[in-house]
C-alpha cells in the first residue's frame, strides 16, 4: 500500500429512477495497493458505490476522480456475488471471454489463460463446464476471468457470501495470496465484520440507506495473515471496533 490516491469519490450521491436514494454525500479515497473493505448492512449502497467506480452506473451528484491515468479504469476487474459464468461453455472459454471481446485470439490468449488458471488452482478443470463445478470453484473461475486483463484495481461485490464457511475461509486466504503476487488494489464489499477485518488494510463503515461513510478503520496487522491472526487479541479488538462502528452508524441513521 502507498499513500498515492488511485481514485477519489467526492460528495457522491445516487438516486435511482424510482426515487430511491442509495448514496448521499459519499466521500472516499482509495489508495494504490490497499485492500479496502466496504462494510455495511444489506441495502446500504455498498454495491452501488462499487458499480459507480466501475463506470457501470453514473452518480446523480458529485464526481469520481482518477489520479493515475485511465489505465486502472479501462482494465479494472469486477467479481460479482454470482459467478456469472456462461453455462454452455468451458472454464477456459469463460476466462478467455474478456480478451476475446478485446480481439485477442485463442492462441494469443492461451498463455495468459493458463497463467490465471494456475493462480486460482483451476488448471486441471479448464475443460469443465460451470455446472460441473462446486460453488467455490465457480467463484475461482470468476476471479480468474477478472484477472485475465491484469487489472490494477479489482472490485469484488460480496463474492463469497453464498459459500459455506470452510470454503469462504479458504478463499479469503487465497485472495490475500493473489493480491500479494499481483500487487493489486482491491475494493471488497461485505457485510461480514470478521471477513473485513481479516482481509483489509482499511474498512469503510457505511450507514444504512442512503449510504455514506461515517468511519474509516485501519487494521494495523502485517501480511501475510493466517489462522494465528484470527486467534490474536488484535483481531478480536478490531472485530469489536468494527462491530461497534457498524452498530453506531446504523443507530445514527435511524435517528436522522
Amino acid at each position: 500500500m502507498t499513500d498515492a490516491p488511485l481514485v477519489q469519490l467526492k460528495n457522491i450521491g445516487k438516486e435511482f429512477a424510482n426515487g430511491v436514494v442509495a448514496l448521499e454525500e459519499l466521500n472516499l479515497t482509495i489508495h494504490a495497493g490497499e485492500f479496502l473493505s466496504l462494510l455495511g448492512p444489506s441495502g446500504c449502497g455498498k454495491s452501488t458505490a462499487l458499480r459507480l467506480i466501475a463506470d457501470l452506473s453514473t452518480p446523480t451528484q458529485g464526481q469520481i476522480e482518477w489520479h493515475q491515468g485511465h489505465d486502472a479504469r479501462q482494465t479494472l476487474g469486477f467479481v460479482f456475488q454470482d459467478s456469472t459464468l456462461m453455462p454452455w461453455t468451458s472454464v477456459y472459454n469463460n476466462v478467455w471471454l474478456p480478451l476475446r471481446l478485446a480481439g485477442v485470439s485463442r492462441s494469443q490468449a492461451d498463455y495468459r489463460i493458463h497463467e490465471v488458471l494456475d493462480l486460482v488452482g483451476l488448471r486441471a478443470f479448464e475443460s469443465a463446464y460451470p455446472g460441473e463445478l462446486s460453488g467455490g470453484m465457480k467463484m475461482r473461475a470468476s476471479i480468474a476471468r477478472a484477472l485475465i486483463q491484469r487489472p490494477q484495481l479489482l472490485l469484488m461485490d460480496e463474492p463469497f457470501a453464498a459459500l459455506d464457511e470452510i470454503t469462504r475461509l479458504k478463499l479469503n486466504n487465497d485472495l490475500l495470496q493473489l493480491k500479494a503476487e499481483l500487487a493489486m488494489t482491491i475494493v471488497f464489499v461485505t457485510h461480514s465484520v470478521y471477513e473485513s477485518v481479516y482481509l483489509s488494510n482499511r474498512i469503510a463503515v457505511f450507514t444504512s440507506r442512503p449510504g455514506r461513510i461515517v468511519r474509516l478503520i485501519d487494521i494495523d496487522a502485517p501480511y501475510p495473515r493466517d489462522l494465528s491472526f484470527r486467534h490474536s487479541e488484535l483481531y478480536a479488538k478490531s472485530c469489536q471496533d468494527a462491530s461497534e462502528a457498524l452498530q453506531s452508524a446504523m443507530s445514527e441513521q435511524d435517528h436522522l
